[in-house]
């Protein structure tokens, strides 16, 4: 079994990337249910601020820091490509990875994993149950803001638990194809749980959406 894996932390590629493979501009992804399914789990309230406004802000702000680097890079100018690293990490990675979150859960749950996931969740953990405690444990560990993650790791053709701080991205950070990734920022459920971080993360689990984990699961061993 592959040993946890931490993001790692400072300015990263994954902004350059962002900038040059494309002048369009980002968007805020439409969700597929209403801001009140995922109730009792996890709150309308929760999920309009969430949704409307956290999410919203990170692609108004890629946006900006991508224009801003687009002009950088015209000039060549070195030292305002570098400084924007920071905020192209922070928010791009924040756009990626609740754009998969939203992905990742669904009313009601999708039920356990089947096929290809059941059958990979068993041989690296034993068991989902022995899965979900695992992730939860580093979900609930994260230290002040950032993400659990379930990851596959290419190289090996297994999957992996990471824990990522802020909003860096997983795949980008760790070489992990991000699977199925738990929000433990404050803002996704203080307003519901308080500082009860567990009770959050144990009940994530009763609306995950294992059939997108399993289509995500599906195109990393393409």
């Amino acid at each position: 079994m592959l040993p946890t894996a931490r993001c790692l932390t400072g300015a990263h590629r994954i902004g350059q990337g962002l900038a040059v493979s494309s002048r369009s501009k980002h968007t805020l992804p439409d969700l597929p249910y209403d801001y009140n399914a995922l109730e009792p789990v996890i709150s309308a309230e929760i999920m309009q601020l969430h949704h409307s406004k956290h999410h919203a802000t990170y692609v108004n702000n890629l946006n900006a820091a991508e224009s801003q680097l687009s002009d950088a890079l015209a000039q060549k100018n070195t030292s305002a490509v570098v400084q924007l690293q920071a905020a192209l990490k922070f928010n791009g990675g924040g756009h990626i990875n609740h754009s998969i979150f939203w992905q990742n859960l669904t009313p009601g749950g999708s039920g356990e994993p089947e096929g290809a996931l059941a059958q990979a969740i068993e041989r690296d953990f034993g068991s989902l149950k022995t899965m979900q405690e695992r992730l939860s444990a580093a979900s609930v560990g994260v230290q002040g803001s950032g993400w659990g993650w379930l990851g596959y790791h290419k190289p090996s053709g297994r999957l992996q638990i990471a824990s990522c701080a802020n909003q860096d991205p997983l795949e980008a950070t760790t070489g992990l194809v991000p699977l199925f990734g738990i929000d433990v920022w404050e803002h996704a459920y203080y307003l519901q749980y308080k500082n009860v971080r567990p009770d959050y993360v144990k009940a994530i689990f009763e609306v995950a959406n294992w059939k997108d984990v399993a289509d995500r699961l599906a195109q990393a061993q393409k």
